[in-house]
């Protein structure tokens, strides 16, 4: 079954080591290439800069206790789509960000794909 995902690639933006492996393993199984998994807002600001090919990224909005928003403006100027992943809902994101895709921990792999291919702008229909 192809999802539109296959080849992408994606930063993963994780500080726990558990959710950053599942992340990692979903999204290989989606077919992505994972960039990272970064632990802290300047590792991803490094991958981000250091990556050649970057097509979306999926934020925790809580890295370290530091919330992601340096890492989502790096992308938008870089024009780089993402989403985020929350345990607080994304009701809770400064009105700023609300318009973006976000998926609510503990999160499926149909919910990952689903949102990610959102984000991509991807429609299998």
């Amino acid at each position: 079954m192809t999802t539109g995902l296959e080849g992408r690639c994606v930063l993963v933006v994780e500080d726990e080591s558990l959710v950053a492996m599942l992340l990692e393993a979903m999204l290989e199984d989606m077919g992505c290439i994972v960039i990272g998994p970064a632990g802290t807002i300047e590792e991803a600001l490094d991958l981000i800069a250091a990556a050649s090919a970057l097509d979306a990224a999926l934020l925790d909005v809580n890295v370290a206790g530091r919330v992601v928003f340096p890492i989502a403006t790096a992308l938008v100027e870089r024009d780089i789509p993402f989403m985020f992943s929350t345990g607080f809902g994304a009701g809770n994101l400064p009105d700023e960000w609300r318009g973006r895709p976000a998926i609510q921990k503990p999160f499926t792999e149909t919910a990952v794909r689903a949102a990610l291919q959102s984000t991509l702008g991807i429609s299998l229909a």
